[in-house]
């Protein structure tokens, strides 16, 4: 008798474990939990921190009015510091130990790459608010992205460029060693020199901190504006050695400029960059996207605090739409995404990639100003 209430109880035990191991762990707890990865310390901080908290604010949002089909949404988020390496094993903790349902992330370009075709392998569904390199979504039908591409922003950088400031001559200098910054000066030269001609096409590394030399070879051949695809820490530097020299030179930038008034409102005066939403639109979705910010955080949303909010949404309706957290759905669901969000209406080409249009800010008295709106190149 005892044999056979052991065996009853063994077997149990067994089909129990095989009903678990067909869920995830998110699925077991009963929370859906959304992984984001992305430079949480370090000089590239704000980006990670600013995608992380409009998921978290989403996500808040999300829970407050019922969740997902009866569910809570969790955002986990891991420090990359910026390294590939360290995303890849934020990646494998989020997939093994915390059993998430999708990925909002990774931030950077190079990280996201990084993770690409592990993702691919796990069928995860994946959309990245930021990572703006052309080969992430390529060949990858479970990953897709909030922010337009580099080709897309460093092109219509040049078209801005040459249409709205009629600039005949331009120089570009980027940085040789990241994804992101070579992305945009590729697309941004390419696209120049059908408009007019490209006088210096200069790199440097990331560990670079002195610029003067290469800015003064530039400044010799006096080019109308100088594009400069980079993030804030590096931008920032440039933008005031321009200034230590004397070089009179529009600069325009990529989306990595946003919030680089914070620190270098002084030097970034006047200049211009692509950016995903302007703090000044009156839509409806994107003043009240800044005033829960502001309320939760105390401080004005980034251009990647509103992409990792959107993302999360994004997300939250597809598992929805899904009515599961089977990953295939979340996938095809995704694929169909076409609603208003504060970064503007989006729908997702055959690549992943979102149909949306792209501003043009300028830093006018420290703050920022639209100085074009373009739906296309």
């Amino acid at each position: 008798m005892m044999k056979k209430r052991m065996a009853l109880i063994m077997a149990l035990v067994m089909l129990l474990t095989l009903a678990l191991s067909g869920c995830s762990k998110s699925e077991a707890d009963g929370i859906i939990k959304l992984g984001v990865i992305g430079p949480m310390t370090g000089d590239y901080s704000m980006y990670g921190t600013a995608v992380a908290e409009g998921a978290k604010l989403a996500a808040k949002e999300i829970n407050a009015a019922g969740g997902i089909n009866g569910s809570d949404i969790q955002i986990v988020d891991y420090d990359s510091k910026g390294d590939k390496t360290e995303a890849v094993n934020a990646y494998n903790r989020l997939r093994d130990q915390d059993g998430i349902v999708g990925l909002v992330g990774g931030t950077f370009s190079g990280e996201t790459l990084a993770i690409k075709e592990i993702a691919i392998g796990d069928n995860m569904p994946v959309l990245t608010p930021t990572a703006t390199h052309s080969d992430v979504t390529l060949s990858a039908p479970n990953v897709f992205r909030a922010c337009y591409t580099d080709p897309y922003q460093g092109a219509t950088a040049a078209v801005f460029a040459s249409e709205q400031l009629s600039a005949k001559t331009a120089a570009v200098l980027y940085n040789i060693e990241d994804a992101y910054s070579d992305g945009l000066a590729v697309a941004f030269n390419e696209k120049f020199k059908a408009l007019g001609t490209v006088t210096d096409f200069e790199g440097y590394t990331t560990k670079d901190a002195d610029f003067k030399a290469v800015l003064t070879k530039i400044a010799a051949k006096d080019p109308d504006v100088i594009f400069l695809p980079d993030y804030v820490a590096k931008v920032g530097v440039i933008l005031s050695q321009i200034k230590e020299l004397g070089i009179d030179v529009v600069a325009i930038g990529g989306d990595g400029w946003d919030g680089i008034e914070v620190d270098y409102k002084d030097v970034a005066e006047g200049h211009y960059f692509a950016n995903h939403y302007a703090k000044t639109d009156e839509t409806k979705v994107v003043q009240d996207f800044i005033k829960a910010y502001e309320a939760e955080y105390s401080k004005s949303p980034s251009a990647l605090a509103a992409l990792g909010y959107d993302s999360t949404y994004i997300m939250a309706q597809a598992i929805k739409t899904a009515g599961s957290n089977d990953a295939t759905k979340i996938i095809d669901a995704l694929a169909k995404t076409n609603s208003d969000y504060v970064t503007g209406h989006i729908t997702f080409d055959a690549n992943g990639d979102p149909v949306k249009s792209i501003s043009i800010i300028q830093i006018v008295n420290g703050e920022h100003k639209l100085a074009a709106k373009v739906s296309g190149q």
